[in-house]
Order: C-alpha cells, then sequence, then structure tokens
C-alpha cells in the first residue's frame, strides 16, 4: 500500500527532514507516526501525497512509484488519497455541505451523486442537521468533522491525517478518533501523524516513532 526505500529529504541548506526511511504500510491498516515537534512526522506525511519530492530513495503508493510519476498524474493519484489538517483548511465563506461538494466538483462527479455523496459522509460524520451552517459558525471538533467528510467524501484508499486533534480538547479528541476508526473499520488505510503517545496506543495497530528524521523502531 504504502513503501518507503531509503528515503532521504532534504531542505536548502543541507537542511535534513527525513533520513533514511524504510517502512511498509499495508493496506487496512491503522498507523500511528509519532515523535516530538520537528522530528520530521509533517515531512513525512507530505512525501506520501506528493506535496512534495524525496530527495533520494523511492516511494511506492499503492503501486505508483512516486519518483516515475509526471506532474499529470498527480491529481489522479490525489483522488485516491484523502488528507485531513490540524487547522482544518476548510472554505470560510462556503457552508458545511459545500465544502464537501467542493472537493466532488472538481473531479467532475455528476450532480445527483454529488447529492448523494455529500449528504451521506455527512450523515457518517454527524452533521447532517448542520448542512448550510459555515466554519466559522460551528465548533473546532464539528469544523475537523467536515473536514474528514470533505477528505473521505471521493472513497479514498489511504487516509492522511497531521495532528488532526492538535486544536481540540480531550472529549472532541476522542470523538474524533472514533470516527477515525470507523473509517478504517470501513477497510480505508489510516496513518496520522501526531505527538499523542496515548492515542498511538489506544487507537493504532501499528505504531512508527520517529526521532531526529530517522525511524526509531524499526519493524
Amino acid at each position: 500500500m504504502i513503501q518507503m526505500f531509503n528515503v532521504h529529504k532534504v531542505y536548502p541548506g543541507n537542511r535534513k527532514a527525513l533520513s533514511d526511511i524504510n517502512l511498509h504500510i499495508k493496506k487496512g491498516e491503522f498507523t500511528f507516526i509519532t515523535g516530538p515537534s520537528g522530528a520530521g512526522k509533517t515531512t513525512l506525511i507530505k512525501l506520501i501525497f506528493c506535496a512534495e519530492p524525496a530527495t533520494t530513495g523511492q516511494i511506492l503508493v499503492n503501486g505508483v512509484n512516486l519518483a516515475r510519476l509526471r506532474s499529470s498524474g498527480i491529481p489522479g493519484l490525489r483522488r485516491s488519497i484523502g488528507v485531513v489538517f490540524q487547522d482544518f483548511k476548510l472554505l470560510v465563506s462556503r457552508t458545511a455541505y459545500a465544502n464537501v461538494v467542493f472537493a466532488l466538483e472538481v473531479t467532475g462527479t455528476r450532480p445527483r451523486e454529488i447529492r448523494r455523496k455529500a449528504w451521506q459522509v455527512l450523515k457518517l460524520v454527524g452533521l447532517q442537521n448542520r448542512l448550510d451552517a459555515r466554519p466559522l459558525e460551528l465548533s473546532g471538533g464539528e469544523q475537523q468533522r467536515i473536514a474528514i467528510a470533505r477528505a473521505i467524501v471521493n472513497d479514498p484508499i489511504i487516509l492522511l491525517a497531521d495532528e488532526p486533534t492538535g486544536n481540540l480538547d480531550a472529549q472532541i479528541t476522542q470523538d474524533i478518533m472514533e470516527l477515525f476508526r470507523a473509517i478504517n473499520q470501513r477497510g480505508t488505510t489510516i496513518v496520522i501523524a501526531s505527538h499523542n503517545m496515548s492515542l498511538a496506543r489506544q487507537y493504532g495497530t501499528r505504531h512508527i516513532i520517529i526521532e531526529k528524521g530517522r525511524i526509531a523502531n524499526p519493524d
């Protein structure tokens, strides 16, 4: 599903973000990547969905070698990957429903199918009664639920999340994690980058620790 072989990421100024990363995340796993701030967790997530290229090494996502993927092929790959961010990245001028619909419109989904799928995922995340609310009218937990609905509305095979509960209180964090668990039980491979070790122990079926750009607990 996701494989990395001797992956390195070096930024200008010879700043090493990742060094000699080797991992294999299998289909259906619920994987946590933990480590302190600056360890390389976010960089690893970015490499998986082609937000940035690796400096050296090989990355395979669902059998696709990212180093050989042309720029024209990146949108197609990203349609199979949902991404959730800590700061939600919602369109504040649009309603909850319109934020989810936008993810379908850009992929050319038919109008009737858009309505069906948007309603389906908003019901899944428990926001079927807040369709007309705009992000700033919602709590942080509700905004994250919209972000998750938007990320899964195109039925991705992989869901990536970068510190998805970092700005949420303890109870809302548990609610969001239960939602991720439900999505995983539907067959979606989930990879969460987090500094929260207790969440990794409670929810993850796999736990990868990164320290100073390296995997500290290799298989």
